[in-house]
């Protein structure tokens, strides 16, 4: 996996969109850390690729909430409804 600052975004433009459609995932740094995973969808379905990546999310939102259960013993309503929200605020 290739991995591009935002600043190359600006500057190396065709690199990474060569790199995107040979290896098919690019991901993008902002200040050293991942901040966005680019995906060649190529001739694919955007839908399907969209709501793959939705429930990629949501699965790891609900295993969050999981292990914050599983150390507490329980998750508040509260708790619970601010961790789907969190969820729905990253689509």
């Amino acid at each position: 996996m290739n991995f591009y600052s935002v600043r190359d975004l600006r500057t190396t433009q065709k690199a990474i969109w060569e790199k995107l459609e040979q290896d098919g995932e690019v991901v993008i740094t902002n200040n050293g850390k991942p901040s966005a995973l680019l995906f060649d969808i190529g001739d694919g379905d955007l839908e399907e690729t969209l709501k793959a990546v939705r429930q990629a999310k949501a699965m790891m939102a609900f295993n969050s909430m999981r292990g914050k259960a599983a150390e507490k013993g329980y998750m508040s309503d509260e708790e619970i409804e601010a961790e789907i929200a969190a969820a729905r605020q990253e689509e």
